[in-house]
C-alpha cells in the first residue's frame, strides 16, 4: 500500500485532466471573496522534477502536459491551470509540473485554508519541503482522516479524492468515506480521480454506481480516453466524478474534453465522455 510513488506518473494525460478539472473548480471558489477550504486526501510529494530518474523512467509526461505546454496560448480555458504550471517554471522551459497540492496552493488567498494528507512517509517529506508555511500538512492516512476534519471552516470548499488504487479494495474505501463526508459536509464540492484500466481489472463502473448512490444530488462524470482499452494490463484512461459541482463545469469540460482527446490520443480509439449520472433541481 506505501509503495506508489507518483514521480513515476508525473505529467501524464490522467494528471492533465484531474488538474484541469481541480483548477477549473478552484476558479469558480475565487470568483467569491468569502474564504474556502481545500483539502487533498493523497496529497503525494506536492510537486516533482521532470528531469528526476523516476519521472525519466517512462516520462510519462511526454503524452501528457508535455504537448499543451508548447501550445498553451491556445488554450485559454485552461490559463488558470497553465498559470499554476508556469508559477513553478519561471522560464519557457518545463522543469517542474506541480501536484493537485501545488496547483491549489497557486490559487490560495489569505483567506482560504489549505489541509493536505500524505501516508506515505517519504512522500510527506517531500510534501513538507515544497509546500508554503500556509499549508496544513497531515501525516495520515486521508480515507481515515477526511470524515474527521469534516465539517471545515470555512464551510466552502473542494475535497480532491486522488488515491492510486493499487489495492482493490480502494474502490470500496472511496465510496464509503464519501457516504461518511456526505453525513457531516453535504454542501462540499468532491472531485474524485479514477483510473481506466483493461477489461479484466477495471472496477470504474462499480466506482461510479457507488458514488451516485452515496447522498449527492449532483454527480458529474468526465472520463478521457487516450487509447484503446487493453484486455489484461494498462491504464488507458482515466475519470473525474465531481459532486456537488459548480455551476458551468459541465459547459466547461464539454468545450475541454474533445480537445484533450485530439490532442492527447495516442489512437485512432481515443475518446471522451462527459455525463451527468445523477441530477436533480436545485
Amino acid at each position: 500500500m506505501l509503495s506508489y510513488r507518483h514521480a513515476f506518473h508525473a505529467g501524464n494525460h490522467a494528471d492533465v485532466l484531474k488538474h484541469a478539472v481541480q483548477a477549473f473548480i478552484l476558479e469558480a471558489l475565487c470568483v467569491k471573496d468569502k474564504g474556502y477550504s481545500y483539502i487533498d486526501t493523497h496529497s503525494g510529494a506536492g510537486g516533482y522534477a521532470l528531469d528526476h530518474e523516476w519521472t525519466q523512467k517512462k516520462a510519462e509526461y511526454l503524452g501528457g502536459i508535455a504537448p499543451l505546454w508548447q501550445q498553451r496560448r491556445q488554450w485559454p480555458q485552461l490559463a488558470g491551470y497553465f498559470a499554476a504550471i508556469e508559477a513553478m517554471n519561471p522560464g519557457d522551459a518545463l522543469d517542474f509540473y506541480p501536484g493537485s497540492p501545488k496547483v491549489a496552493e497557486h490559487f490560495q488567498r489569505p483567506q482560504d485554508s489549505l489541509t493536505l494528507m500524505e501516508l506515505h512517509h517519504n512522500e510527506v517529506d517531500l510534501l513538507r519541503q515544497n509546500m508554503g508555511p500556509k499549508a496544513a500538512i497531515h501525516h495520515r492516512n486521508g480515507f481515515e482522516g477526511l470524515p474527521a476534519l469534516l465539517p471545515p471552516t470555512p464551510k466552502r470548499g473542494l475535497v480532491l479524492i486522488d488515491p492510486p488504487y493499487e489495492l482493490k479494495e480502494d474502490y470500496h474505501t472511496v465510496a464509503t468515506t464519501l457516504a461518511k463526508a456526505y453525513k457531516r459536509w453535504p454542501i462540499g464540492i468532491y472531485a474524485i480521480w479514477y483510473p481506466l484500466l483493461a477489461k479484466n481489472v477495471d472496477r470504474s463502473g462499480a466506482l461510479k454506481e457507488a458514488l451516485a448512490n452515496c447522498g449527492f444530488e449532483q454527480v458529474l462524470c468526465a472520463e478521457l480516453s487516450v487509447s484503446a482499452q487493453a484486455d489484461d494490463f494498462g491504464m488507458y484512461g482515466s475519470g473525474m466524478m465531481v459532486l456537488n459541482p459548480p455551476w458551468k463545469l459541465d459547459e466547461q469540460l464539454a468545450e475541454l474534453l474533445p480537445r484533450l482527446k485530439d490532442t492527447l490520443a495516442q489512437d485512432k480509439a481515443a475518446d471522451w465522455n462527459l455525463q451527468w449520472l445523477k441530477k436533480t433541481d436545485r
